[in-house]
């Protein structure tokens, strides 16, 4: 574990591998670097850059309020220069996708490639409809009134984990006991950061879009997500991609929202495929 000074504060770095740098945003808000773990693999072909976000995991020295798309994109700009690395690919999930979109928009001369795991360009989708979705999966009125309340961040920051255990089968398609080792190790690693969460459901996530602005996105894009997704399902992903030009999109059967942890050798395959496509080492 590295502790790195960006902007002024101490981000969380881990690092590992060789060849072409590809940063991984972690999702929630509230988690960390250790829910992307699953993706270490690609450490044979590739140099992988895990942080936690400002506020988020075991990142340090900002307060909650400095939140915002301009400083979370700044920060990974900071952190990739700090790495030097004139270019880098850019792998984002949920939150994390977010975020990544937001970089590729705002840095555009500073990505080459952009990997979107089960995410979208607007966060109103999530909060008006996912609970609608499990509601029509014939979920418990508790599960989905929970849901909507956690998507919204209207909970005390003592539910987060509690939450998370009631809401695991909306968010993992089914339990495969071959995955319960890691799965339950980076389950014992990550670090919960409620107040992230809840701050930025109630405030700068909500009405939070770029789906007016995806036709700027010119790098090469995958668009990849669990088919059983509620949060961002298949016709989420199908406006993402649609909207960014020439993008990709693959659809990966039998997953919900974390593909990369539910169905780890089918996603690491789509994302090297892609990356051996798009010759990341020419950009």
């Amino acid at each position: 574990m590295t502790k790195m000074s960006i902007r002024g504060i101490s981000l969380n770095v881990k690092i590992f591998g060789k060849g072409y740098p590809l940063v991984l945003m972690h999702g929630g808000p509230g988690a960390d670097l250790h829910t992307m773990m699953s993706c270490k693999p690609l450490a044979d072909q590739f140099t992988l850059v895990f942080y936690d976000h400002r506020c988020n995991g075991r990142s340090e020295g900002a307060e909650v309020t400095s939140m915002t798309m301009e400083n979370l994109t700044a920060d990974a700009d900071a952190l990739r220069q700090a790495l030097g690395f004139d270019k880098w690919a850019v792998l984002g999930h949920s939150f994390g996708g977010n975020v990544a979109l937001e970089y590729a928009l705002r840095y555009p001369q500073n990505l080459s490639h952009l990997i979107l795991i089960n995410t979208g360009a607007e966060n109103r989708w999530a909060q008006e409809n996912a609970s609608k979705v499990l509601e029509e999966r014939g979920y418990s009125p508790e599960i989905v009134n929970l849901a909507r309340r956690f998507l919204n961040g209207q909970i005390e920051p003592d539910e987060m984990f509690p939450s998370l255990m009631k809401l695991d089968k909306a968010y993992v398609y089914h339990f495969n006991p071959r995955l319960m080792p890691s799965t339950l190790i980076s389950g014992i690693q990550t670090k919960l950061r409620p107040e992230a969460l809840i701050y930025s459901e109630t405030h700068f996530l909500k009405g939070w879009t770029v789906l007016d602005r995806l036709g700027e996105i010119k790098v090469p894009t995958l668009v990849l997500a669990g088919r059983e997704d509620f949060i961002y399902p298949p016709e989420c992903q199908e406006e993402l991609a649609a909207g960014i030009p020439n993008a990709r999109m693959v659809i990966i059967d039998q997953a919900s929202h974390s593909p990369h942890v539910e169905k780890p050798t089918e996603t690491i395959k789509a994302v090297r495929e892609f990356l051996a496509d798009a010759k990341p080492g020419s950009a």
